[in-house]
């Protein structure tokens, strides 16, 4: 038994079975996976996947139990390669960020910058993508930390610790009939065509709930990603936007009229998640506590604990 061939078995199971793939992520040929997975079957004396014909179709009932042993088995190795990484070199490395745009671009520059100035020596990887995505990167391994308002705590496999709340809020031209109105209602805002974020990105659930609770039909014209992009939109008069507040407050409005929202939707909760058990070195820590001031070293500690 060695480590490639458990990689093969993880590997494979994260690619959906598709060898070709697997071979790919692990720099080695379609037969050299095959190789790795039947000779630890042959040793195990088990059939890890369901097959049929040549092909992989699954995991067998005892492969599910195995694969959960070997998730560990390759956690731990590379919890003794960080460990080894600390005591040979404590300030140097490479912390990998998984994040949505908005958070790297509102949220996270002073946190870097801080960052940078007392680990000079460590490389930060910022990583953009969907918060599923984001997910995925930090259980994988290939991301170090992972930060979102959506979906970071539907993972079992991963610990998510809440760091700062946020609302939404309405931007319009300057002149738009909405700035007349001292407190405006969900009604109100139906009545115009409507810019905001993907599904899936930046709180964009708790506006379709309020929508939706109030039996309220919208016309969302145009979804994107990114906060900027949305205000350019509006900027155009294509319709009236519904963006990050902390998108207005650390970039200003770029001539936008800003109207409070947070009486409209439910509040959002970012929250940075890192995979449990993980082994997380000296820099990771402050890195998090740089983020969520309010978090001990012992609280990240407690809640990283595997329980069986």
């Amino acid at each position: 038994m060695n480590f490639q061939q458990l990689r093969s078995i993880r590997e494979t199971a994260r690619c959906g079975y598709n060898l070709t793939e697997v071979a790919n992520v692990l720099f080695t040929s379609q037969p050299g996976v095959s190789r790795q997975i039947r000779e630890l079957e042959e040793e195990l004396g088990v059939d890890i996947f369901e097959r049929n014909g040549k092909r992989l179709t699954g995991l067998t009932d005892p492969g599910r139990g195995i694969l959960q042993i070997i998730d560990r088995l390759l956690l731990e190795a590379e919890n003794l390669q960080r460990a080894s990484q600390e005591y040979a070199g404590q300030e140097i490395g490479t912390l990998a960020v998984a994040t949505t745009h908005t958070q790297a671009r509102y949220m996270l520059p002073k946190v870097v910058q801080v960052f940078r100035k007392e680990f000079p020596k460590v490389r930060i990887a910022l990583q953009q993508s969907t918060p599923e995505h984001i997910a995925e990167w930090v259980l994988s391994g290939k991301a170090d930390i992972g930060i979102a308002t959506e979906g970071l705590s539907q993972f079992e496999d991963l610990v998510s610790f809440p760091c700062y709340r946020w609302h939404h809020s309405v931007v319009v031209p300057d002149g738009h009939p909405l700035l007349e109105k001292k407190l405006i209602t969900l009604a109100d805002l139906a009545q115009y065509s409507l810019i905001t974020y993907d599904l899936g990105f930046t709180g964009r659930g708790h506006i379709d709930d309020a929508f939706k609770q109030a039996d309220i039909t919208t016309d969302i014209v145009l979804t994107a990603m990114d906060s900027d992009v949305i205000q350019q939109y509006v900027l155009l008069n294509l319709g009236v936007g519904i963006v990050a507040s902390m998108a207005l407050q650390h970039n200003g409005s770029n001539g936008l009229k800003v109207i409070d929202a947070s009486h409209l939707f439910a509040q959002n909760v970012t929250r940075l998640a890192v995979r449990r058990g993980a082994y997380l070195r000296q820099y990771t820590y402050d890195f998090i506590q740089q983020f969520a001031p309010d978090l001990t070293r012992a609280d990240i500690d407690e809640a990283m604990k595997v329980h069986a």
